[in-house]
C-alpha cells in the first residue's frame, strides 16, 4: 500500500462541479489501495476576494489580521470536498493548518513551515479515512494563524509529503506536466516524462510557473517524487525526482524566460575596492533583489557596471542610482525595461562542450543581439530585447531539438 499526497490549486476546485471531480479522482485514488491525504487551495478567485475586502477597509492591512483573514479561503474548500466524499461513501476529515500542527516562523504573509505533527493525520489514515488539509496557512509559536505567500498550497502538500514519507506528491494543476517550454510560445513544445530536481529549480526560478520554487526546494532537501498532473484530463504527467542513472541525460530539457526582468547600467564607475558593495547596499537596503550582474573593466581607471531587478523594482532602483550617481562619481546611469531573459536548462551541460556556441550562434543567425550572459553548471542564460522573446525562444526549440520524440 503506497501513502500518496494530492495537491488541487484554486481551478481545480473553483466550483462545486469540479469539487465533485476532484472527489472521484481522490477515491479512484483510494481504490487502488493507497492512502491518501488531499491537500487543496482556496477556490479561484477567493483570495483575490478576501484580499479586495481587506484593501477596502485597511491599505495596507494589518499583517496579522490579513493571515487570519487569508486562511479562511482553504476551511471552505476543505469542508466542501470532505462533505463531498463523505457522501460519497468515502470516510474523509477536514483539517485546517493549526488542527494538524503545521508550526512555522512568525513571518506574516510569507511564513516557513518549521515542523509538522504527523500523529493525528496518521491515526486517521490508520482508520481508512482520506485527510483534507488546508494549503497555505500554520500557525506560529504564539498560536497565531500565518499564511505561505504565493503558491504555498504547493509547499504545504510537499512538506506533508515530507512529514509523512509518502511514496509520491502529486500537484493536480491546469497543465498536464512540465514542457520543454511554453506551448503558447512553441507549438511543438513537449510534455517531459521525467525531470531531476535541479533542472526543475531552475526552470521555475527563471520563470516557469508550473510549480512553486519553495516546494521543489523542499522536495528535493526531502526526496519527495513531486508528479505535475492535470485536472482536467487523464495522463501520467511528469515525475519530478532525484537524479538517477536510469534518467536519460538530455542535453537540454527545457528553455525558460523571464519577461519581468529590467536592466540597469552606471557608465564610468570609478575602478576601486568596495565599489561594487556601495551601489548594491544601497539596492538591497530597498529589498530590491538583483539577478544578473556584470562589470567591465576599462582602460582608463573606471568600470561600467551593469545588473538586472525584476520589472516592479526598476523604477525605484533607477531612482535610488540617480541619487547616489554623484556620491559614487559616476558618469551617467542608464536603464531599459525593455528586455527579457531566456535560459537553456538541462544536467547535460554538465558533459557536453559547445552548447554555449551553439546557443549564439543561433540567435546571431536569428539577427538577436545579445546584451548579458549568465551561466552555472545546468544553466546558460541570456538578455535580449523583448521583441527577439519568441523568436529566441522557437529557434533554440529547434536547435537543441527539444521538440523530437520524448524523453
Amino acid at each position: 500500500m503506497a501513502l500518496i499526497v494530492q495537491k488541487y490549486g484554486g481551478t481545480s476546485v473553483g466550483s462545486t462541479e469540479r469539487i465533485a471531480t476532484v472527489a472521484e479522482k481522490v477515491m479512484a485514488t483510494r481504490s487502488q489501495g493507497n492512502d491518501v491525504v488531499v491537500v487543496v487551495s482556496a477556490m479561484s478567485g477567493e483570495t483575490n476576494r478576501l484580499v479586495a475586502l481587506a484593501k477596502s477597509l485597511a491599505d495596507p492591512p494589518k499583517a496579522r489580521e490579513f493571515d487570519v483573514l487569508l486562511a479562511t479561503g482553504e476551511q471552505v474548500t476543505i469542508s466542501l470536498l470532505s462533505m463531498t466524499l463523505e457522501a460519497r461513501g468515502c470516510p474523509a476529515r477536514s483539517y485546517t493548518g493549526s488542527q494538524v500542527h503545521i508550526l512555522t516562523d512568525s513571518a506574516h504573509t510569507k511564513a516557513r513551515i518549521l515542523e509538522i505533527d504527523d500523529k493525528r493525520i496518521h491515526d486517521d489514515l490508520a482508520q481508512g479515512t482520506v485527510v483534507v488539509v488546508a494549503g497555505f496557512q500554520g500557525t506560529d509559536a504564539q498560536g497565531n494563524i500565518t499564511t505561505l505567500g504565493r503558491g504555498g498550497s504547493d509547499t504545504t502538500a510537499v512538506a506533508l509529503a515530507a512529514a509523512l514519507k509518502a511514496d509520491e506528491c502529486q500537484i493536480y494543476t491546469d497543465v498536464d506536466g512540465v514542457y520543454t517550454t511554453d506551448p503558447r510560445v512553441v507549438h511543438q513544445a513537449r510534455r517531459l516524462d521525467k525531470i531531476c530536481f535541479e533542472e526543475m529549480l531552475e526552470m521555475a526560478s527563471l520563470g516557469s510557473k508550473v510549480l512553486q520554487i519553495r516546494a521543489v526546494e523542499f522536495a528535493s532537501k526531502y526526496n519527495v517524487p513531486l508528479r505535475v498532473l492535470s485536472s482536467f484530463k487523464e495522463g501520467q504527467g511528469t515525475l519530478i525526482a532525484s537524479e538517477d542513472e536510469t534518467m536519460e541525460k538530455a542535453l537540454i530539457s527545457g528553455i525558460a524566460f523571464n519577461r519581468d526582468e529590467a536592466k540597469l547600467t552606471l557608465l564610468g564607475v570609478p575602478d576601486q575596492p568596495g565599489i561594487a558593495y556601495h551601489i548594491l547596499g544601497h539596492i538591497a537596503d530597498a529589498n530590491i533583489e538583483v539577478d544578473m550582474i556584470i562589470q567591465n573593466i576599462g582602460a582608463d581607471g573606471t568600470t561600467d557596471f551593469t545588473f538586472t531587478v525584476h520589472h516592479n523594482d526598476y523604477k525605484n532602483a533607477l531612482t535610488i542610482l540617480q541619487n547616489i550617481a554623484k556620491e559614487l562619481g559616476v558618469r551617467e546611469v542608464l536603464g531599459d525595461d525593455s528586455i527579457v531573459k531566456i535560459s537553456l536548462v538541462g544536467v547535460g551541460m554538465r558533459s557536453h562542450a559547445g552548447i554555449a556556441s551553439t546557443m549564439f550562434k543561433t540567435l546571431a543567425d536569428e539577427g538577436i543581439n545579445i546584451q548579458m550572459i549568465s551561466t552555472s553548471e545546468i544553466k546558460i542564460s541570456v538578455v535580449v530585447h523583448e521583441k527577439y522573446l519568441e523568436l529566441g525562444v522557437r529557434a533554440l526549440h529547434a536547435a537543441f531539438n527539444l521538440d523530437e520524440a520524448a524523453s
